[in-house]
């Protein structure tokens, strides 16, 4: 085994410098807080030497909860990790152009030892700020912490909190994506099964679809007799009506009624929504995907709220259901 590295992986080490190196520039995490007095919704973006954003606002509502208030110069962090990052691009960028092996795996798994620590890091901020509360609060809820989700989301009083890598934690994830294929290609793991070029194309393949299936959610199970509906706020009870939509920065809306969740749609726009489940009328509580289900909508039904659709799983058991009563039977993009 050659102790040398390809042309090619020095291309992507010194590809993936690059991009650790342009994260200074541009936001590398970002908090997002929506509630219904924040329509547009607020944001905290965290770049490598500041904050910046909505932080002035978030501030004044983190006085009210016993937050401490969120200012740069607070966080040594700040202060050293632009030049921690400076260090780092160097350390790739002479890993690639010195073509060593050795190296190669030095500054891959540096740079992987980085990251854990920065994510434990950031933990350890987050859970000190929604933990340790000023008791003498203008609002204190007994048993209430209100630590962000270190990735993902989180519902926080009536606030859901959206916390997700910005344009330079993805640069971040891009640079380690490189350098791993860059690593696994080096390290003759898959010379058996093809060959380089066609390793590194397969490698940066299943990254892209491990983050895409990461970034993907099914519904959340609606608990009967307990969720309520987040339109008419009204007990969901009946597990053959209900409806669920989930919003691009994760945050579950539950209905009682498919007619709530059409209403409620109306109101918010498209582009926030993910993804919209409905309950399989055949099945107790079983939520399937609205949009490939089929409808067919009778007074008979008398479902909470009114709507009275019935939702089926395929168009043979509705239209079953369907001749039974004499109605037809209509898609997702039907519904009114």
């Amino acid at each position: 085994m050659s102790p040398t590295i390809s042309k090619q992986s020095k291309i992507l080490y010194i590809v993936a410098a690059i991009a650790v190196l342009t994260s200074i520039f541009v936001p590398i995490w970002r908090i997002e807080l929506d509630a219904p007095q924040y329509p547009e919704g607020l944001a905290l973006k965290i770049h490598a030497d500041k904050l910046a954003g909505d932080v002035d606002i978030i501030n004044g509502l983190n006085h009210y909860i016993g937050m401490q208030t969120l200012h740069a110069e607070n966080f040594i962090e700040f202060s050293i990790l632009k030049y921690i990052i400076i260090g780092y691009f160097l350390i790739i960028l002479l890993a690639g152009l010195s073509g060593k092996k050795k190296f190669l795996y030095i500054a891959f798994w540096a740079f992987v030892a980085f990251g854990v620590i920065a994510m434990v890091d950031f933990w350890r901020w987050e859970y000190n700020y929604g933990h340790n509360l000023d008791p003498n609060a203008a609002i204190i809820v007994p048993g209430m912490a209100y630590q962000p989700p270190l990735i993902g989301f989180k519902q926080l009083l009536n606030f859901g909190a959206f916390s997700v890598p910005d344009i330079g934690g993805w640069l971040f994830v891009v640079g380690g994506l490189l350098m791993f294929v860059a690593v696994i290609t080096e390290s003759g793991f898959l010379d058996k099964y093809m060959k380089k070029k066609t390793a590194a194309t397969m490698l940066v393949a299943v990254g892209m679809l491990g983050f895409s299936a990461c970034s993907s959610s099914g519904p959340s199970p609606i608990k009967l007799n307990s969720d309520k509906c987040d339109f008419c706020s009204m007990a969901i009870s009946d597990g053959h009506f209900g409806a669920e939509l989930i919003t691009k920065k994760g945050r579950v809306y539950k209905f009682d009624d498919l007619k709530c969740m059409l209403d409620y749609t109306n109101e918010k726009s498209s582009t926030e929504i993910s993804s919209f489940y409905v309950h399989n009328y055949l099945a107790e509580n079983s939520l399937i995907d609205a949009t490939l289900a089929f409808y067919v909508q009778n007074e008979d039904l008398r479902s909470p709220m009114g709507g009275n659709w019935a939702a089926f799983e395929n168009e043979q058991l509705a239209n079953d259901y369907a001749s039974k009563i004499s109605a037809s039977v209509v898609q997702w993009d039907k519904l009114n």
